[in-house]
């Protein structure tokens, strides 16, 4: 089963620039762990110390938002993550 997961701008530097990434899984935290395993500078982005997703991230599955209990949500063949870093600034 390939899942594809789209990230912000800001973490395409882990991947070589690329904005998309296959990765396979039951739900949205194995698909997570998959995308960790293959660029594992990405865990300490998206995920605090105690293992939750960073409050700073928002999760998107197949364009709606998969808060709340993104992690458990499942997947299918084909479905598509998208991965949204918060930015704050002024």
């Amino acid at each position: 089963m390939t899942i594809k997961i789209n990230l912000h701008k800001t973490h395409r530097q882990y991947t070589n620039d690329q904005e998309t990434v296959e990765v396979q899984g039951k739900n949205v935290g194995e698909c997570l762990k998959d995308l960790i395993r293959q660029y594992p500078p990405l865990g300490k982005e998206i995920f605090t110390k105690n293992g939750k997703l960073s409050p700073i991230m928002e999760v998107y599955l197949n364009g709606k938002s998969a808060f709340p209990d993104e992690l458990n949500k499942p997947v299918k063949d084909g479905d598509t993550i998208h991965l949204v870093y918060f930015l704050a600034g002024g």
